[in-house]
C-alpha cells in the first residue's frame, strides 16, 4: 500500500471518529470534528493522498456541515490580506525575473561568499541573507524577494529544476525556513510578534520593549539559522550532490550594462521595500486598517502593469503575470480556513485549557510543554491565530503560577512562528513549494527535526537571556 493510500485512510478514519465517537471531556462536537479535520488535512498533506490544493478545499466541505461556520463564512475565511501579499509579491518576483534583475542581486551574494565556498556555504549565505532581511520586512515578502535569486543561481550552476536532490531543493527550503526564523529577531519582523506583545501588555501588564524583544530574538536567529542550514543540508544530502558555484557565478555574470527595464524596475522594488519597512510609521497617517503588506504589494504590482519599461511595453504583461502560483494561494487559503475553524469551534481554546493542570510541574517543564503545544498548533493554524488563541491562556497560566511572565510567555510568543513542516503552514513555505523543487517528505522531515530542536532552543535561549538581562 502506498503512502498516499495510508494517509488517505488515516485522515478519513480520524474524521469519521470525530463525528461518531464519544466526546472528550470539555470538548464540543464542533471542536471534535474540527480536530478530526486537522488530522485529516495533516495526513493528506504529508502523504499527498490528494493534490495539496485539492486537500485545501476540505474546510469548505466539513466546517459548514459540522455547524462550525456557514458556507459563506468558511469561503470568506479562505481570503485575507496575506493572500494579496502573496499575489502582489509574486507579480514583483515575476517582473524581477523577466528583466533579469534577480541575476544581478544573486551575483552580489555569490561575490560576497568568496571563491572557495561550497554548496553548504552557499546555502548558509542565502539563508543568512534571508534572515537579516526578514528582521526588517515580513517573512513572506522576504521569501518572495529571495526566491528568484536562488533560482537564478541554481539555473546557473546547472541544477535540474525537476530534480529535488541536493542544493536544488535545499536552497528554496532553506530560504523559507530562514525567512520565518529571521522574523523572530525584531518586533516588526512578524505580525505575530506584535500581537503577542500587545496581548501580554493588555492582559497582565507586561510590556516588552523593542530592545527587550531583540535581546531574546537575535540570539535565537543567530543560533537558529545555522541549525536550520545544517538540518536542511543533511536532509537534502547537499554534499552528495556537487554544485559548481563558480559556474553559477559565471553563468549569471554577463558583464552587461544595466538595461532600461532593470533601471526602471529598481525604483519600484526599492520604494516597495521602503514602504514595507516603514509601514509602522505610515499607518497612523492613514485610515485604520487601510495599509497592510498586501496593500503595498498590490500598489507595486499595478505599477508594474502601468509603467513602461523603455522598450515599448510595460514592465509586466498579464501573460507573464498569469504564471503566479494560483494553486499555492488556494492551498494557503485552506490553511487560513482551517485556522478560522479551530477558533470558531472552540478547539484552540480547549487545547489551551489542557495546559492549566501543568501548574503542578516544575516551571521549566511547563515552559517546554507550552512551547511544544504551540509549535504543534502553528503547524496547522496560522501563526497569527495561534498567538491570538494561546498567548491569553499562557498569560493566565503565568498568573496562576506566580512565575516570571517572560519565562513562559516569551517562548510561547516565539513558538507561534516556529512551524516548518508543511507547505501551507507559512507563507515562505508555500512560496518555496511553488518552485516545484521540494519533495513533501523532505520538507516534513526537515521541518520536524527543526521543530523538535526548536522546542528546546526557544526555552533555552529565553531562560538564559532572562538570567543575563
Amino acid at each position: 500500500m502506498t503512502a498516499g493510500r495510508i494517509g488517505f485512510l488515516i485522515g478519513s478514519m480520524a474524521l469519521a471518529v470525530s463525528i461518531f465517537a464519544p466526546l472528550p471531556a470539555g470538548m464540543s462536537r464542533e471542536a471534535f470534528v474540527t480536530a478530526g479535520l486537522v488530522v485529516l488535512m495533516a495526513a493528506w498533506w504529508m502523504t499527498e493522498a490528494l493534490p495539496l490544493t485539492a486537500t485545501a478545499l476540505m474546510p469548505f466541505l466539513v466546517l459548514p456541515f459540522a455547524g462550525v461556520m456557514s458556507a459563506k463564512d468558511t469561503a470568506s475565511a479562505y481570503y485575507s490580506d496575506i493572500l494579496f501579499l502573496l499575489l502582489g509579491g509574486a507579480f514583483i518576483a515575476l517582473a524581477i525575473e523577466r528583466t533579469g534583475l534577480h541575476k544581478r542581486l544573486a551575483l552580489g551574494i555569490l561575490k560576497a561568499t568568496g571563491n572557495k565556498v561550497g554548496p553548504r556555504g552557499l546555502l548558509l549565505a542565502f539563508m543568512a541573507s534571508a534572515g537579516i532581511l526578514s528582521m526588517l520586512i515580513s517573512n513572506t515578502s522576504t521569501a518572495l524577494i529571495m526566491m528568484p535569486m536562488a533560482l537564478a543561481v541554481l539555473a546557473g550552476g546547472g541544477a535540474d529544476p525537476k530534480n529535488p536532490d541536493g542544493l536544488s531543493g535545499a536552497l528554496p527550503m532553506g530560504i523559507a525556513f530562514a525567512a520565518s526564523i529571521g522574523g523572530l529577531g525584531t518586533i516588526v519582523g512578524s505580525p505575530t510578534n506584535a500581537i503577542a506583545v500587545g496581548l501580554l501588555d493588555e492582559l497582565i501588564g507586561v510590556r516588552i520593549t523593542f530592545v527587550q524583544w531583540m535581546a531574546f530574538g537575535l540570539p535565537l536567529v543567530v543560533i537558529g539559522i545555522p541549525l536550520a542550514a545544517a538540518i536542511v543540508g543533511r536532509v537534502q544530502r547537499v554534499t552528495d550532490h556537487p554544485f559548481d558555484v563558480a559556474a553559477a557565478r559565471a553563468a549569471i555574470d554577463t558583464h552587461s550594462a544595466w538595461t532600461l527595464p532593470e533601471k526602471r524596475l529598481v525604483p519600484v522594488v526599492a520604494i516597495t521595500f521602503v514602504a514595507w519597512l516603514g509601514q509602522l510609521w505610515i499607518e497612523p497617517l492613514l485610515p485604520e486598517g487601510s495599509l497592510t503588506d498586501g496593500t503595498i504589494a498590490i500598489i507595486a504590482s499595478l505599477t508594474l502593469f502601468l509603467l513602461p519599461d523603455g522598450t515599448g511595453r510595460p514592465l509586466l504583461t498579464w501573460e507573464e503575470a498569469d504564471r503566479a502560483p494560483w494553486g499555492v494561494i488556494m492551498m494557503f487559503g485552506g490553511g487560513l480556513a482551517l485556522a478560522a475553524g479551530m477558533g470558531k469551534s472552540g478547539l484552540a481554546d480547549w487545547l489551551g485549557q489542557m495546559l492549566l493542570p501543568l501548574e503542578a510541574l516544575p516551571l521549566v517543564v511547563v515552559a517546554i510543554a507550552v512551547v511544544a503545544l504551540v509549535v504543534l498548533i502553528t503547524e496547522f493554524a496560522s501563526n497569527v491565530a495561534t498567538a491570538s488563541a494561546i498567548v491569553p491562556v499562557v498569560a493566565s497560566l503565568t498568573v496562576a503560577l506566580g512565575a516570571d511572565p517572560l519565562l513562559l510567555a516569551m517562548p510561547a510568543a516565539l513558538a507561534a512562528s516556529w512551524g516548518f513542516m508543511l507547505p501551507a503552514g507559512t507563507g515562505p513555505n508555500a512560496i518555496a513549494w511553488a518552485t516545484g523543487r521540494i519533495r513533501i517528505e523532505r520538507m516534513v522531515k526537515a521541518g520536524l527535526l527543526l521543530d523538535l530542536f526548536g522546542i528546546l532552543l526557544l526555552v533555552g535561549v529565553v531562560w538564559v537571556m532572562r538570567a543575563v538581562v
